[in-house]
């Protein structure tokens, strides 16, 4: 309509009536003739940011309906104020006081610091089973791939003792908050041998990060690759894969060490770092 409008005095200007002109170019003389009256808006636009500082969440439609109560104000009057001057609704961000948490405890040596879990499978038949994992969380040695149908605080505690036979008792067994873990037995047991419990924060497994990662690999390696058709299988096929990871398998973390290669090294730079004459060399 503008450029109509230009147009139309374009030709006035030229000499041409305003009535040809504004036939020439379509548009009604009282529109060219029409000027419009602006508004002061001044006084609702303080209005509306007054009450979008005291309701920042507040949206135009909303900023209408509380300035409806006071006088009839034009919904579309509003939004056009509010877009004109930038009054979108601001985002509210609270200022959160970060909790300081304590580290969590990294192994140091072989031994130090263990880890268990269940992990879930099936036979072939949909029978379930429930795999007990232990490992060295220094060493990443798989210490137990333990098989059965069930599980309970007294297998816990028959697969722990048969380890700790084995390899002594670790300072620590980190572990979720698993039933089977945090019963009054297994608890018990853990004091007699002078045992310390880590227990990770419920939801965060990954606060047990090397032992997920060790159960990721066993069911990725192993039991993905296998349909069991007994227990007695399940077992054997397990406690194979068991051998093969420690004995064979490069682990990435380890410097492309086995888990026993490495436990091997670290004790022999233990002694040599222990013998005064390591160092020496003979003629």
């Amino acid at each position: 309509m503008t450029e109509r409008r230009e147009a139309v005095q374009f030709f006035v200007h030229g000499g041409v009536s305003v009535h040809r002109a504004c036939a020439l170019v379509q548009i009604y003389r009282s529109t060219f003739r029409y000027a419009a009256h602006p508004t002061d808006d001044t006084v609702l636009v303080n209005q509306m940011q007054a009450l979008a500082a005291q309701h920042p969440r507040y949206g135009y439609r909303r900023i209408n309906a509380l300035l409806n109560r006071s006088e009839t104000v034009n919904h579309k009057r509003v939004r056009r104020l509010w877009r004109l001057h930038r009054m979108q609704v601001r985002r509210v961000v609270r200022k959160r006081t970060r909790r300081t948490r304590p580290e969590r405890l990294q192994a140091a040596y072989p031994g130090h610091i263990w880890a268990y879990d269940f992990v879930e499978d099936a036979l072939a038949d949909g029978t379930p089973l429930r795999i007990l994992t232990v490992m060295d969380e220094f060493t990443r040695e798989g210490l137990a791939l333990d098989v059965a149908l069930t599980t309970s605080a007294e297998r816990v505690i028959g697969v722990l003792a048969a380890l700790v036979g084995q390899h002594g008792a670790p300072a620590y067994l980190r572990s979720d908050n698993g039933a089977e873990f945090v019963a009054i037995a297994v608890q018990t047991w853990l004091v007699q041998y002078g045992v310390q419990t880590l227990y990770i924060e419920p939801g965060k497994p990954w606060q047990n990060g090397k032992e997920e990662r060790f159960n990721g690999t066993v069911r990725d390696e192993c039991l993905n690759l296998h349909v069991f058709t007994s227990l007695a299988e399940a077992s054997v096929r397990l406690g194979a894969y068991r051998r093969h990871y420690n004995t064979e398998r490069p682990h990435s973390q380890l410097d492309y060490l086995t888990p026993l290669e490495f436990k091997a090294a670290w004790f022999e730079a233990q002694t040599k770092s222990q013998d005064p004459y390591s160092g020496l060399q003979t003629d």
